[in-house]
């Protein structure tokens, strides 16, 4: 049975890319990763570019974005609805009977909770290979996530997953709204508050979590600042966004 979180996904999946905060919020977490991971930069992305993993990767906002970039990306979901729409996506884009086709190959998402590295990597990674839809990598170069964490119950666990997940010297780059208070609860209208975990997180928290993970070289640092109309207050409100940064020993 589907939880609020996922019940309330589920229902806005068909209207998600046509919310103009969700598609900015989602632009400017880009923007971020493009200028803090070099390996997003490569001049031939389906040769040496990264194998990459979103999680929370809803209908693919930033997955689409970050295609152009890297040479294989797996999202994973827990909300049916948003993988169907990213399904769409990558059909539409990409039609099999186009010269782009091939393109499709390399993009995939799959409604999983990711929570064994080597569970997903053997079934879920592999299932999407045999189908020749993204070349299975034995680990990933990049783990990122939008907007996923302030859901997360266990932030400990989940760290460690993505740990599990990347080969030596893979990289981890997480966005979500700060904590900043009592007034970041205001991010999330009164009517979808249910399900929400934490509204926001912490820097210092972030860091010595993802330290505790096993990563090293990490940072938490403010990314970007979305201006989001809060309801409650009839006014336009700026909430500023942590990227979480981190390296798995190599």
């Amino acid at each position: 049975m589907a939880n609020a979180s996922q019940a309330r996904f589920n229902a806005e999946a068909a209207a998600w890319d046509s919310n103009p905060v969700t598609v900015q919020s989602s632009a400017l977490a880009y923007k971020s990763l493009l200028e803090r991971i070099p390996g997003l930069n490569t001049k031939n992305p389906r040769e040496d570019g990264l194998d990459v993993l979103e999680i929370g990767c809803g209908t693919g906002l930033l997955s689409f974005s970050l295609h152009p970039h890297i040479r294989s990306l797996i999202g994973v979901d827990t909300a049916a609805g948003m993988i169907d729409v990213f399904a769409s996506k990558a059909a539409s884009r990409f039609p099999a009977t186009s010269a782009s086709a091939s393109s499709a190959a390399n993009i995939a998402a799959v409604n999983v909770l990711l929570a064994d590295p080597d569970d997903f990597l053997l079934q879920e990674a592999a299932a999407l290979a045999r189908q020749g839809r993204v070349e299975r990598p034995a680990r990933f170069d990049l783990v990122v996530s939008h907007l996923t964490l302030h859901h997360i119950p266990d932030m400990a666990a989940v760290l460690k997953t993505v740990f599990g997940c990347l080969k030596p010297g893979g990289r981890v780059a997480l966005t979500d709204f700060e904590d900043t208070g009592p007034e970041a609860v205001y991010f999330h209208p009164e009517e979808k508050r249910e399900g929400v975990e934490r509204h926001g997180i912490k820097s210092e928290e972030m860091e010595r979590l993802i330290g505790e993970a096993g990563f090293e070289d990490v940072k938490v640092e403010r990314a970007f600042v979305l201006e989001k109309f809060v309801e409650e207050e009839g006014r336009e409100r700026g909430f500023p966004f942590l990227i979480c940064l981190g390296r798995r020993p190599a």
